[in-house]
């Protein structure tokens, strides 16, 4: 199979406000070979120009495709005519590689406000589709590209928002004004690319995602569009979390990390911070929340989140020490208390841990704890029974999810995770997004023989996250590395997505 193959284009004018643009937009799929790779349209109007067009990502089909994309919109005025009819192929460049989808040299057309064109290997094709539901949508719509030799009587959507456990059933609509309905288009439907446009909108109210498939009923056949047999499926922005320790402000050129945090955190639009080694200066004992580390980084934002800590030990001799969380999203409850036995503000050994509880919108209710509990031989075991029977009295029938989260000052090979794992009611979450066979033997049958799997890990940072959590982590990288934000600490950091089961 080729490397790339067109799916569709798109070429119209449209003629709204007075103004008359012609809008180019090309659909297609490509094998992921190579991280960098880069895919361009290369083609040319009427005036004989070749062009270059880059095309951008649009989202993943599964392990080996991707789907990317290509649009431009031209305005015709006194001086620049429009493309009109075009002529193209599409390249792909990767490493010292190039490879083309031209027809065999023989390249593709398409008319001037033709509409679209699909590729001959599709009969029914879901076309104009997001991978994301925005914020407040209630409708998703959904337009069919469908050849017209087909002679379709129906198209229907067959959707469910529950992994298929209730179906429900929307049909779509033929209407010949369609480009002229939606863009002050002369193109006709069906066009003479022998395309027909159905379209259709699905009520999805609040849910968090929708999955879909596509059928089509002609005279005497059914065909479908399931995407490859995957199915659509498109769902809001998953849950993102981020933990890093601070370190205390023992870092060198401590004010500029603390920037290169928050530019992070708005970059990777992070929606809960879990934070560990949060300092303030002492002062005598009665701290001040202006020097506070996680509250500097809060006010760097580009919009500062919901903020709680609190403080468990004078640290370096001159800083009340402590953990803190940021939530963009309102703290419907908050509490820190000390798991340790110690309480002494003067020893390190005294270790405090905070709690927010967050109403995630299309998510629901989840309980967050930041931690920094001590090395195993300074108290790790009785620290972390105190955490986990606190987290068990918060996770009541009404919460989605609860995430233990922070410096655990405990490597995978070590008695401390061990004792989590034979706890056996939390998952390591970044060995299940990254190491899934592996996460298998240690989370989920609970092999004792786990650790003879080769593993080059020494991580002392987790989210830890209940088994009968109805989250599922979607993916896990490693943060403030020399090639990602740089080291603002002498921890890493992490960041995770997570979305309901």
């Amino acid at each position: 199979m080729e490397k790339i193959q067109l799916l569709y284009i798109e070429n119209i004018f449209t003629r709204k406000k007075g103004q008359v643009q012609q809008a180019l937009s090309f659909f297609m799929r490509v094998e992921n070979t190579h991280p960098t790779k880069q895919i361009d349209v290369v083609w040319r109007g009427e005036d004989g120009i070749w062009q270059t067009l880059p095309a951008s990502y649009h989202s993943t089909l599964d392990d080996r495709w991707e789907y990317w994309c290509a649009s431009a919109l031209f305005q015709l005025t006194a001086v620049y005519s429009l493309p009109g009819n075009i002529e193209f192929g599409i390249r792909y460049r990767a490493l010292a590689n190039e490879y083309w989808e031209n027809r065999g040299g023989l390249n593709y057309t398409s008319q001037a406000d033709s509409g679209i064109k699909i590729a001959q290997d599709f009969q029914v094709l879901n076309i104009a589709f997001n991978d994301r539901l925005a914020n407040n949508q209630h409708s998703l719509p959904i337009t069919v590209a469908v050849n017209s030799k087909l002679q379709a009587k129906k198209v229907t959507v067959h959707w469910t928002t529950d992994n298929w456990q209730t179906v429900y059933k929307t049909p779509c609509q033929f209407k010949r004004t369609y480009w002229d309905d939606k863009s002050h288009s002369n193109a006709r439907n069906p066009n003479q690319e022998a395309v027909q446009i159905w379209h259709g909108a699905l009520k999805i109210n609040q849910v968090f995602r929708v999955q879909y498939c596509i059928a089509c009923e002609g005279d005497d056949q059914l065909l479908w569009d399931n995407h490859y047999g995957k199915n659509y499926s498109i769902s809001r922005a998953p849950l993102t979390v981020m933990i890093l320790n601070l370190h205390c402000y023992q870092e060198d050129n401590q004010d500029a990390k603390f920037s290169q945090i928050a530019k992070a955190i708005d970059d990777l639009a992070v929606d809960v911070v879990c934070f560990q080694e949060a300092a303030e200066f002492w002062n005598n004992g009665a701290g001040d929340w202006h020097s506070n580390a996680a509250k500097i980084i809060n006010d760097r934002l580009a919009k500062p989140y919901y903020i709680y800590a609190d403080w468990s030990h004078k640290g370096f001799d001159q800083y009340r020490e402590g953990i803190a969380i940021l939530s963009r999203y309102p703290l419907l409850e908050t509490d820190a208390r000390y798991v340790s036995q110690s309480h002494d503000i003067y020893s390190i050994h005294s270790r405090k841990v905070a709690m927010a509880q967050v109403q995630v919108p299309y998510i629901g209710l989840i309980n967050i704890y930041s931690a920094h509990l001590s090395w195993w031989e300074d108290g790790f075991a009785p620290q972390f029974e105190s955490l986990r029977d606190w987290a068990a009295e918060n996770h009541t029938k009404e919460v989605l999810a609860t995430l233990l989260c922070g410096d655990f000052n405990i490597t995978p090979d070590s008695k401390g995770y061990r004792l989590v794992m034979d706890f056996n009611d939390y998952d390591d979450q970044f060995l299940v997004a990254n190491s899934p066979d592996i996460a298998h033997k240690v989370v989920q049958v609970n092999d004792p023989y786990w650790q003879n799997q080769p593993m080059d890990d020494y991580r002392i940072d987790y989210i830890f996250m209940h088994k009968t959590s109805q989250l599922s982590v979607t993916s896990s990288k490693v943060l403030f590395t020399d090639t990602d934000y740089g080291k603002v600490s002498d921890h890493c950091g992490y960041v995770m997505t997570f979305e309901p089961k």
